[in-house]
């Protein structure tokens, strides 16, 4: 059954239907600190190390940290959606960075040569990837000795109570992220390659208050974008008993991970 882990023109050819699901983490996390400045506190950059962003999306993630990142930092945005690069590119040329560059880049084949960057970033993307072993061998080519990499990931509980929602397509009533590229498939990935590996959880959970942003995040990847009228109504209906069940909300535990791998001297 296709889900949110298959990569596809019509899936990722621009941020519409990512943005969707993200506006549930952005405006209902309850957390001290929010996940992508969390996430930056995390990263052991240093002034003018030259990073890849591998699967970087619209690079919310940049516009939302550079402030609080070191100085002169060269940013190589590569993603295989050129919707994505193209957003991207537009977001961080004007941001504060010694060098942006995008490029149209398969994670099983990347166009760089071996030890290019100090960091390689992998936010949310292993779960799209049919070889996860021949991405995570090129990430560990084109690092420097002594660099690093960090990929993020959900945990298989991640978001469960709305996810349970999804059963009226058929969908398995948990994370299909969490499912196919969790936490336990992240650190024997990074350890196979690299030997070593630290995860760290960000602690948050979501408090979601309007039933529609719930609706839409859940119809924007299939099979949700692909129900027909009948179970549109029946998902409908879901949601609104449990919201009714939790007056007026829908509160859930969040299992999002950070994992960071150093490459030997």
């Amino acid at each position: 059954m296709s889900s949110i882990t298959s990569v596809n023109d019509k899936q990722y050819a621009d941020s519409r239907k990512l943005a969707a699901r993200g506006r549930l983490n952005s405006e209902y996390t309850v957390a001290e600190i929010g996940w992508f400045p969390w996430v930056a506190q995390q990263l052991p950059l240093k002034s003018g190390d030259r990073i890849l962003d591998i699967g970087c999306g619209p690079a919310w993630f940049w516009v939302a940290t550079v402030a609080s990142l070191p100085a002169n930092l060269d940013l190589t945005l590569a993603d295989l959606s050129p919707g994505m690069i193209q957003e991207a590119m537009e977001r961080c040329r004007a941001l504060p960075f010694a060098g942006v560059t995008g490029e149209r880049a398969d994670a099983a084949a990347l166009p760089f040569a071996d030890g290019s960057f100090d960091a390689v970033i992998a936010m949310h993307m292993f779960y799209h990837l049919p070889d996860p072993f021949k991405a995570i061998a090129e990430m560990h080519r084109v690092l420097k000795p002594g660099g690093f990499l960090a990929v993020t990931t959900n945990g298989a509980g991640n978001m469960r109570k709305m996810y349970e929602l999804t059963t009226v397509f058929g969908s398995p009533p948990y994370d299909p992220a969490g499912a196919a590229f969790g936490y336990d498939a992240a650190e024997r990935l990074m350890q196979s390659q690299f030997g070593n590996v630290r995860m760290t959880e960000h602690p948050a959970r979501l408090r979601v208050t309007e039933p529609e942003d719930v609706y839409r995040a859940l119809t924007s990847y299939p099979p949700g974008d692909e129900a027909d009228e009948a179970q549109l109504a029946e998902f409908r209906k879901a949601i609104a008993e449990a919201f009714e069940a939790g007056n007026g909300v829908l509160e859930t535990e969040k299992e999002t991970g950070l994992f960071i791998s150093r490459k030997g001297d």
